[in-house]
């Protein structure tokens, strides 16, 4: 029979609400874990036979981290358990859980909504404001990701961790020189934070800062251990940005077959790690051989996910760039689920997804002017679909390759523009004067010093 309830706390000092008192280790490793980018997070499932109804809400939480169609499914039976025994939790603990409930329903407005509310009543509940940054993050809303992370900085911080959620907030928000600032200082408190050395690095390639940022990155991977297979093979896939930029091309190679692809290949965020950058290759010029075959065997699983419109671009590419049929059957999915999707999002899924979809299918199938129809349609409301700039710029980086392909005047002057500017801001990018000299030489003008 199990012990009555005892006053507990986390690590962080947050009270919980526990019937088995031997479960506070597991969810100690899932909010330690959890902030921390760490693989442990997922030792709160080893408690999965405490009815406590935090537990049960964390288990369904982990369960939805997987990003695909089974995982409300696998949540649901857990969140029941934890909203049938709410009461017995504290103010702060039935929050939470209200907020995972209204994920695994589709309500993300609503769990946002909640998790602003903890950041002000609990601003120690340091996963509620990194769950809360994870939806704005979907939503491509920088200011609410800041916002969550700021509401509770005066409360916490102590702890390293939120000074990384506060640094990508302030990049996400364009704010690099305080984005630098707060990832700095929580590397000074712990150079273990691969979420502010995330965040670092997008400052860097942002500021065209290629060779420090890849320095950078370089000297703290000897800490990216024991991390969940998003946050090594992202930190690695930002390496590997600053390779192909540096044109360090066999390197980056490298660094994909060794670190990016392959440590969890049926995850979805390694599998669209694995696309994005093997499509950055090849735009780059590089010749990546057969490794879009792997990936795609691993993508035709995902035809029905339909979880974030994000993924379901760079699943379509990557069969497609694979030369897989079922490309066209995602692509036919994806127009079908678009106007049914959930209310906060149906938008991004109908104007901005469906476009770009079939503007990635056209590009990689070597149909310039349909790459070119749609992704201009999607582009200048790209940042509905969430993901950040650096990871975006995958698909700027298409519709360019279609203007410059396409080859006419028009095409390849609106290329001089993109291109000449950005150039501008990365001048030690090999990969960008190459492209520029292209658009220069088919226009017929001097390429640029």
């Amino acid at each position: 029979m199990s012990a009555a309830p005892r006053p507990l706390t986390d690590i962080l000092g947050n009270a919980v609400t526990l019937d088995e008192p031997a479960s506070l280790t597991a969810v100690d490793d899932f909010v330690g874990g959890f902030i921390a980018c760490e693989a442990r997070a997922a030792n709160v499932l080893q408690a999965a036979e405490d009815t406590s109804p935090l537990v049960q809400a964390c288990c369904a939480a982990l369960h939805m981290f997987a990003e695909s169609r089974e995982g409300a499914p696998n949540a649901r039976p857990f969140i029941a358990r934890a909203k049938e025994g709410a009461s017995r939790g504290t103010a702060r603990e039935q929050r939470f859980i209200a907020a995972v409930a209204a994920w695994i329903d589709g309500d993300i407005d609503g769990a946002i909504a909640l998790h602003e509310e903890q950041a002000q009543a609990h601003p120690r509940d340091l996963v509620s404001v990194k769950l809360g940054q994870y939806h704005c993050f979907n939503r491509g809303d920088g200011p609410g990701m800041l916002r969550l992370a700021l509401a509770a900085l005066p409360h916490a911080a102590d702890v390293p961790y939120l000074h990384g959620m506060a640094a990508f907030g302030h990049e996400q928000c364009h704010r690099m020189r305080e984005a630098e600032a707060s990832a700095r200082r929580a590397i000074a408190m712990c150079r273990k934070e691969p979420w502010a050395h995330h965040a670092l690095g997008h400052v860097m390639l942002t500021e065209g800062r290629l060779s420090e940022g890849l320095d950078f990155l370089r000297s703290v991977s000897d800490t990216w251990t024991g991390l969940n297979s998003f946050m090594v093979t992202h930190n690695w896939w930002h390496v590997a940005l600053f390779l192909i930029d540096l044109g360090h091309e066999a390197e980056a190679l490298a660094v994909y077959d060794r670190e990016v692809w392959g440590v969890v290949p049926d995850y979805t965020q390694d599998q669209i790690g694995a696309v994005s950058l093997l499509a950055r290759f090849e735009l780059a010029g590089i010749d990546v051989g057969a490794r879009w075959q792997d990936v795609a065997q691993r993508l035709i699983t995902r035809l029905d996910d339909h979880v974030l419109p994000f993924l379901d671009l760079q699943y379509l590419y990557g069969l497609a760039r694979a030369g897989r049929p079922e490309a066209d059957v995602l692509l036919q999915r994806i127009e079908a689920f678009a106007p049914t999707a959930p209310a906060g999002a149906r938008d991004a899924w109908v104007r901005v997804c469906v476009p770009a979809a079939h503007g990635l299918l056209a590009h990689a199938r070597g149909d310039m002017d349909g790459a070119i129809a749609g992704l201009g349609l999607a582009l200048p409301r790209l940042i509905e679909i969430g993901g950040s700039h650096a990871q975006r710029d995958l698909f700027e980086q298409v519709h360019l390759d279609a203007l410059v392909r396409r080859g006419s005047e028009r095409t390849l002057g609106a290329a001089q523009g993109l291109l000449q500017q950005q150039v501008n801001g990365q001048p030690e990018s090999r990969r960008l004067k190459r492209q520029l000299d292209r658009v220069y030489a088919g226009l017929r003008l001097p390429a640029a010093n």
